[in-house]
């Protein structure tokens, strides 16, 4: 049977939500899309499409919570922050689930939800913040930097249980990653450190979020 054209926009965006079902489903797959476009061979989410349709999941009479999916390498720090701030700020039941990888600003992607789960092969990246191209080389880009870094400092460590003295020894690590400083966390080890809720996979996280609703 074809799509509807509102049926192919949302299917575009990475949200799904059946008729029978009154939860949606919000993906963010590859890389997170900011201000520039990527290359049309990068698998990207792209922050403005999900922003409207998290509006309409908040609006919508009918869905009455939604699971975020997450199986990102990070990307643009802006954009990831905005989505991460838009899903806390919802009074519908939300419940996130780290399938793959959830790194870099995918973090607080992964904890922004009300309840969050990772499966046990997944991981997450936990590194300082990143520029490219053209950086000034004066005292208010470090100052830009450290501030930035703070934003998310303090959005991960007020959506989880993770102290904020940890959060940033994780970050400075030299020896969990070869080219960088930073922490790669399994399943385990992000719950373990108060970073996720729990271990689980799709069915633990939809129980979860029936339980909100």
């Amino acid at each position: 049977m074809p799509k509807s054209e509102e049926e192919r926009t949302r299917a575009d965006t990475g949200v799904t939500e059946t008729p029978e079902s009154p939860i949606a489903c919000v993906s963010i797959i590859g890389q997170i899309e900011g201000h520039m476009l990527l290359p049309e061979s990068s698998k990207s989410t792209k922050y403005e499409h999900i922003l409207p349709e998290l509006v309409r999941i908040e609006q919508s009479e009918t869905t009455r919570g939604f699971l975020l999916l997450l199986n990102t390498v990070g990307g643009d720090v802006e954009a990831g922050l905005a989505i991460a701030e838009m899903v806390a700020g919802m009074r519908k039941p939300s419940v996130s689930l780290v399938i793959g990888g959830g790194h870099s600003i995918g973090v607080p992607l992964a904890v922004c939800a009300r309840r969050s789960f990772i499966v046990p092969t997944a991981t997450m990246t936990l590194h300082p913040v990143r520029v490219s191209g053209l950086v000034i080389n004066a005292p208010q880009s470090v100052d830009y930097l450290r501030q930035m870094q703070a934003r998310v400092a303090r959005f991960v460590c007020a959506h989880s249980s993770l102290p904020k003295e940890s959060f940033y020894r994780l970050l400075e690590a030299r020896e969990d990653m070869a080219n960088d400083v930073g922490t790669i966390l399994d399943g385990e080890a992000a719950v373990r450190c108060g970073l996720i809720d729990r271990i689980g996979g799709l069915g633990d996280a939809l129980e979860a979020l029936r339980s909100l609703l």
